[in-house]
């Protein structure tokens, strides 16, 4: 089975009525701009180790998200869980998916799980599965 002790780098997705306003909001906490594009009603915000992202108009809630193969800074990691081995693995311990990742595929890939409650969690892995022989491989 794969180790889900580790989901990757974490971050919240924000759905956000106003991308200015709330980045100015954030800007005032101390996140700094890290990525995404304004025009495309997105960005990446971060205070240290904290990733938060704003989306406007891209989901209907707050949704919590976790990036295999990334670290806090969003920079590739040498060994991770494949998003499709840790798909096996909550499948296996009785998790239903609002979306599932292509197990015919071994590049970017991501599912999305709904919590008890309704909340979406999401798992984005934005880098290609680690080489045969690592944590992806299982």
């Amino acid at each position: 089975m794969a180790d889900v002790s580790s989901l990757g780098a974490f971050s919240v997705s924000l759905a956000v009525k106003d991308l200015a306003a709330s980045r100015a909001f954030y800007e005032k906490l101390g996140f700094t701009a890290a990525g995404g594009d304004p025009k495309q009603n997105w960005l990446i915000l971060r205070n240290g180790t904290v990733t938060i992202g704003l989306f406007h108009g891209m989901f209907d809630r707050n949704t919590l998200t976790f990036n295999p193969g990334w670290n806090a800074q969003a920079q590739p990691v040498a060994e991770f869980t494949d998003v499709r081995a840790l798909q096996r693995d909550l499948v296996a311990r009785g998790l239903q998916f609002a979306v599932s990742a292509d197990e015919a595929t071994t590049g970017p890939g991501f599912f999305m799980l709904l919590d008890p409650d309704g909340n979406p969690v999401l798992v984005d892995q934005h880098v290609p599965a680690p080489r045969s022989g690592t944590k992806g491989s299982r």
